[in-house]
């Protein structure tokens, strides 16, 4: 198994990527602590690695909440020991909307859950990375953090500000045996995805699979990554721009 006995933490793992990278980081062999707003799918989720045979915990909360964040620390230390692997995989996001329209409350919400979330969480989680001199961070950015796009301004600069981030943490962290990296995935079947796009049902011949986006998680979080830190992979799949 690649991630025996490694302790990991999945944001927004409920469902979507968080679910998919949980469950597969399960059945490498981590054990799990999952965190988001919606109890109930945290429930599933730790149920189904449970009836697998994994080890799993949740925590409801919110990680843009300074305090929510430090919770989820605290008991995941407290069950496990320690913790190896963190993905930043929480986001949000919202239906078109223009720049001239996008009023300043939608724009904080997206940025304090898309960008201050990962950022608290790398502030509690790394001083313990640190400390064992290892570790790997994922942080989950998007294809829209590559380029901009009309209709999804915050959202879009909220993930351009999450690469910029992860190279910052990547520097900082290397000298303590810590790798950052992040994920850019292109279009995915999640709910989030289908409440947003405006696109017509037959476009979603060119989506990916949440678990696609989970198995390069797996690669970063394991030693076959070890020579990699403060970059990111673009997993955009039959959404590339390239093609279309």
């Amino acid at each position: 198994m690649k991630l025996a006995n490694k302790v990991a933490v999945v944001t927004g793992g409920g469902k979507g990527i968080g679910k998919a990278i949980a469950l597969a980081f399960a059945r490498e062999g981590a054990s799990i602590c999952i965190t988001g707003r919606t109890l109930e799918d945290l429930k599933r989720t730790v149920q189904e690695i449970r009836d697998s045979g994994g080890q799993a915990i949740l925590d409801q909360g919110d990680i843009s909440n300074e305090s929510d964040v430090s919770h989820f620390v605290k008991i995941t230390e407290e069950r496990f020991g320690t913790i190896n692997i963190l993905v930043n995989n929480a986001a949000i996001n919202l239906p078109d909307i223009p720049i001239t329209e996008l009023t300043i409350d939608q724009w904080n919400y997206i940025m304090a859950v898309n960008l201050t979330g990962p950022f608290l969480c790398c502030q509690k989680v790394l001083p313990i990375m640190y400390r064992k001199k290892t570790g790997s961070v994922i942080n989950i950015s998007s294809i829209g953090g590559r380029q901009g796009a009309r209709f999804r301004g915050a959202y879009r600069a909220s993930k351009a500000a999450l690469l910029n981030l992860n190279e910052t943490m990547a520097a900082e962290s290397y000298r303590y045996g810590v790798r950052i990296n992040a994920i850019c995935p292109g279009s995915v079947e999640t709910d989030m995805m289908e409440q947003i796009t405006m696109e017509k049902t037959d476009s979603k011949q060119n989506w990916m699979f949440p678990g696609q986006i989970a198995s390069v998680a797996v690669f970063l979080a394991s030693e076959e990554s070890s020579s990699i830190t403060g970059t990111a992979i673009d997993a955009f799949g039959q959404s590339n721009p390239l093609f279309h």
